[in-house]
């Protein structure tokens, strides 16, 4: 490994600088959302160089969705908004945590036995045994 490129490594996995590496990833970072006050993983999303910015500079989280390829605001529709508290970036500068408070019911698009959006979109969970789903209580 020549010593520019051994330099460039360094730096990203080591230094200060911001610098997501949304071109390795054909523009779009994977994003964990996580509830900062339990830790739950409340939904995965993709998030590209504009919706970084927009959720830098609004604090409110920002994602590109892949479905319709366009720039979404969590919230704007459905008012379950996610404020940032924290943004994460792993060693390669290639993947995102944003932790947040939800401000709403729910960030999921399907609705539990309440009527309201289930508060996360992880609400299943893969019976190793039988191998089929079954509803994490309290999330049905």
């Amino acid at each position: 490994m020549n010593k520019e490129i051994s330099s460039n490594i360094v730096e990203l996995e080591e230094g200060l600088k911001l610098t997501p590496q949304f071109e390795k990833r054909g523009g779009l970072l994977p994003c964990a959302v996580q509830e900062t006050s339990t830790g739950q993983l409340l939904m995965l999303a993709s998030v590209n160089k504009e919706a970084f910015e927009k959720t830098l500079e609004t604090k409110m989280a920002t994602f590109w969705s892949t479905s319709r390829n366009v720039l979404w605001v969590k919230g704007e529709t459905s008012g379950d908004w996610l404020k940032i508290d924290k943004i994460f970036i792993d060693c390669d500068q290639d993947a995102l945590v944003y932790q947040v408070t939800l401000v709403g019911n729910g960030v999921c698009h399907t609705y539990g036995k309440t009527g309201n959006h289930r508060k996360a979109c992880f609400y299943r969970e893969i019976d190793l045994q039988e191998q089929k789903l079954q509803f994490i209580e309290g999330m049905e």
